[in-house]
């Protein structure tokens, strides 16, 4: 019975995928693919995929301790920039790191029940437009922000044995059309909810310059 359980509630979480954006420029920064694929009944969709970088990692981690009161947040890889090694090992070990974090999180109640973590993990939602949408100042609530952008062509679908959901979710969709964009529309300035500069990660890399931080 306790087998049946867990198998119903297995949660696979995976960070893959490195990408450099606006390389050459002075704000380039390393955001990776976060791809989750889960049967518990916790989240909205049940296959996801978003990307994010690490800054947001960090935001993420800062929400989670400040609403988990006593429960300890799992660390994150840290962002020193005195590797011995090159760019792309420094960047594979964040990789690893990222991913040990979040396969933490999703296995703990108490962390799992943040609305916030399901936006970040299940929606290419901003960190000020998560932030805005878990206090209700968004058109869109939590579960319709997660389901407009599962069945937009930036989300992935949920598997195809919750097809039924997806198909009850279709009005929903074309109810919300009209937010989609804004769901899905580029971050605002981090400057906007007070991140202070020395939480960027433009490359955090051994080869980082002066300067782009």
């Amino acid at each position: 019975m306790l087998e049946n359980q867990e198998q119903e509630e297995l949660t696979t979480v995976r960070v893959q995928d490195p990408r450099l954006q606006n390389e050459g420029s002075w704000n380039s920064y390393v955001d990776y693919k976060i791809f989750l694929h889960t049967s518990s009944k916790a989240f909205t969709a049940k296959t996801s995929c978003v990307r994010r970088r690490y800054r947001e990692f960090v935001w993420l981690r800062k929400q989670l301790q400040k609403n988990a009161g006593l429960v300890p947040v799992p660390e994150l890889p840290g962002k020193s920039t005195f590797f011995a090694g090159s760019t792309d090992e420094f960047i594979e070990k964040r990789r690893q790191g990222l991913q040990q974090f979040l396969e933490k999180v999703v296995q703990n109640v108490v962390l799992l029940s943040d609305s916030q973590l399901h936006l970040f993990l299940q929606s290419q939602l901003s960190v000020p437009e998560i932030e805005a949408c878990v206090q209700g100042q968004s058109p869109l609530t939590v579960t319709d922000a997660i389901l407009c952008y599962a069945m937009s062509n930036c989300g992935w679908v949920q598997e195809e044995d919750a097809r039924p959901a997806l198909v009850a979710g279709a009005e929903l969709y074309s109810s919300c059309a009209g937010h989609v964009r804004s769901c899905l529309k580029p971050p605002s300035r981090w400057s906007d909810f007070g991140m202070e500069d020395n939480h960027s990660d433009s490359l955090d890399s051994p080869t980082e310059q002066p300067g782009t931080k």
